[in-house]
């Protein structure tokens, strides 16, 4: 008998881990196909995130290096991890919800979901900030440092290299999408109480120092990358701030509906 209600405790859990086993296994499924898709196409995208420095360079005279025989493949293997990541990233996160839900109640799903949906709605948005409005400002910057030298001084030309050139521009999207997803995180805290509308309010001067840090640490040491990623920042701080205050209305309102019924 005991054996009998000891496997009935099992079962639960067993199930469950199966069923992460499931979503593990079709999530790296997933991630796996659309690496060697992007692999495939990593020349062009890679291109495509070279499109802005090219934009602003003498195309007659530049040209991007690599001084290893195995950099340009590496640099290629990441373009294509990148890639994957956030093409795959609506699967991985269908997966993550699969997992959760059914242990969800009615209104958790309605609350978690909007939440699930917004995370790369805002990383792309940073994305898309940084690949339009920053690359060009920022590469044009760092590109006024060349000159054509003259008697006695030789010139100063830039010839970057592809995995450097691959690193910093991951750095500045993975900065500005991380960046963007302030509200999901804020709005989130708000909703299980840990935060509120006023708190944030009030905290806006630490805020703000917080955010200026953030931005010199993630971003390269110029101004134009670290303003860009701070005052959008600010914004979405200003955002969330609005959003909890939704949250705590609708809150009061359902207490007070239940109070009601009760």
């Amino acid at each position: 008998m005991a054996e009998i209600v000891e496997d009935e405790k099992r079962m639960p859990l067993l199930e469950h881990l199966v069923e992460l086993r499931m979503r593990l296994i079709y999530a790296l499924c997933g991630f796996m196909f659309c690496f060697f898709i992007a692999f495939y196409f990593a020349d062009s995208i890679f291109g495509f995130l070279v499109e802005p420095l090219a934009a602003q360079m003498d195309r007659a005279n530049a040209r991007m290096i690599y001084t290893a025989l195995h950099e340009a493949f590496f640099t290629y293997v990441k373009v294509a991890f990148f890639a994957a990541a956030f093409v795959s990233f609506p699967l991985i996160s269908a997966q993550i919800w699969l997992f959760v839900a059914p242990g969800l109640y009615k209104h958790e799903k309605g609350a978690f979901l909007p939440f699930l949906i917004a995370t790369p709605v805002l990383f792309f948005a940073g994305g898309a900030l940084v690949y339009y409005f920053i690359f060009p400002l920022a590469w044009e910057f760092f590109l006024n440092f060349q000159t054509a030298g003259g008697p006695g001084s030789l010139p100063i030309q830039v010839e970057p290299k592809v995995d450097q050139y691959l690193s910093l521009v991951m750095q500045l999207i993975f900065a500005f999408g991380l960046g963007f997803e302030l509200p999901v995180f804020l709005m989130l805290l708000a909703r299980v109480g840990i935060v509120t509308a006023d708190g944030l309010a009030e905290k806006r001067r630490y805020a703000i120092v917080g955010v200026f840090v953030f931005a010199a640490v993630l971003t390269p040491p110029d101004v134009i990358s670290q303003i860009g990623l701070a005052v959008p920042i600010l914004l979405l701080y200003e955002v969330s701030i609005v959003g909890a205050r939704m949250i705590e209305k609708k809150r009061a309102a359902r207490q007070a509906a239940e109070d009601e019924a009760v």
